[in-house]
């Protein structure tokens, strides 16, 4: 099993995941992973970052590097497959069998069965990878009395690689976040509630490439300042996987009131939601974004009908991402669980979506009975005070707190 703590030698082998796939746009998206890495690990102390041959290579530059901290951190970056510790060693059968013994004598002498799996992708190295297998295999076998061979089910697996570079001695290697590197497939707003649903569908979005801007809607006095603070931590807690975060929070209180005192009770929701894909289609538009991203599944509340979601889209600019139209609430809570999301997102502070609620909602409502209904409103003059209004808090993964 992969140990948990740093060893002398450790460097870390972080395995490609769908970048590999991406044939002459590779290198952009390696350079776009390596740049998420160096970034995560900048206050971690001095690594050296290289990738070659879909294999990233992170190694310690002195003894303030901190290799615990830096595995930790970098199960989170989106873009890895699969990461482990490993040490370096000379591209020699005997070398590698002494080293394997080594770095892995603590788990070898705890287990009872072993195999050893190598690769070899230096051609050039005299064996075969079954041969260095074989050897290696046999070596340990003499020199532990507690183990015995086991190709099916062993308690250890004794990892060899035989790169370029050097040779490389590694146990199981752990998943890592998997998906894109953000950034690469460019940047998108994301609504963020203080619900379950928004921060699994920003967290999925950030898995495929994008590069998020949250925005969220705020109604003091109708909703405290504890669930504006809700929102912040829910985003604190995203930028383990998306990076560093420029939440916007908009002042939504007016607008609410407005369509209140002005529009059919029945359409209320439908309004409200409008008006915050045309304040966040102008955000994005202002940041050079290509889409904006919901936690919108279909049939879940009045608001999320087929005809509601084509009456709110409609206002918007850019298309409307929404990765969890078709899944139901355990399956995102699932995700949100799993994340590290869902404690926070039920916290019992209500965000400006449980403001002026209508007792009986138009769940299939008409695009031109909706434009009827907000005709009464100015609709540009209250988008414009709303986004004139609005507060920017930074968030950075390395110190998780607002710099505002």
């Amino acid at each position: 099993m992969q140990e948990t703590t740093a060893r002398a030698g450790d460097i870390l082998l972080l395995k490609e995941g769908e970048v590999v796939l991406k044939g002459l746009n590779k290198r952009y998206f390696e350079q776009k992973l390596t740049q998420n890495i160096r970034r995560r690990l900048k206050p971690l102390g001095r690594f050296v970052v290289t990738a070659t041959q879909n294999v990233i290579y992170v190694e310690p530059q002195d003894s303030e590097a901190d290799v615990d901290a830096a595995f930790e951190a970098l199960q989170n970056v989106f873009g890895i497959m699969t990461m482990t510790r490993a040490v370096a060693c000379e591209k020699d059968a005997d070398v590698i069998c002494r080293t394997a013994m080594e770095y892995l004598d603590g788990e070898l002498r705890a287990a009872k069965t072993f195999k050893v799996e190598s690769k070899r992708s230096d051609k050039g190295f005299p064996m075969t990878s079954i041969q260095l297998s074989q050897y290696v295999g046999g070596e340990i076998d003499e020199a532990y009395d507690n183990l015995t061979a086991d190709m099916h089910d062993p308690d250890i697996i004794v990892h060899l690689e035989v790169r370029d570079r050097a040779a490389y001695v590694h146990g199981a290697p752990v998943p890592g976040a998997g998906g894109m590197p953000v950034g690469s497939n460019g940047t998108a707003v994301s609504l963020l509630s203080g619900g379950i649903d928004s921060p699994v569908s920003t967290y999925m979005m950030a898995k495929r490439g994008l590069r998020i801007i949250p925005v969220h809607f705020f109604s003091f006095p109708y909703t405290s300042e504890l669930a504006k603070e809700k929102v912040i931590d829910l985003a604190k807690l995203l930028t383990r996987y998306c990076g560093r975060l420029f939440v916007e929070v908009v002042p939504f209180t007016h607008i609410q009131e407005e369509i209140r005192a002005k529009c059919p009770e029945e359409y209320f929701t439908v309004i409200m939601r409008r008006f915050m894909m045309r304040i966040a289609d102008r955000i994005a538009v202002d940041n050079g974004c290509g889409a904006l991203v919901t936690g919108e599944s279909l049939g879940q509340v009045a608001s999320q009908t087929m005809e509601a979601m084509r009456c709110t889209e409609a206002v918007a600019e850019l298309p409307v991402l929404r990765p969890l139209v078709g899944m139901d609430k355990e399956e995102v809570i699932r995700i949100a669980r799993r994340i590290g999301t869902f404690d926070t997102s039920i916290l019992p502070y209500e965000d400006c979506c449980t403001v002026f609620t209508p007792r009986h909602p138009c769940t299939h409502p008409k695009l031109e009975k909706v434009e009827e209904a907000e005709a009464g409103l100015d609709v540009e003059a209250l988008v414009q005070e709303a986004l004139d209004g609005r507060e920017m808090i930074k968030l950075d993964p390395r110190k998780m707190e607002e710099l505002r």
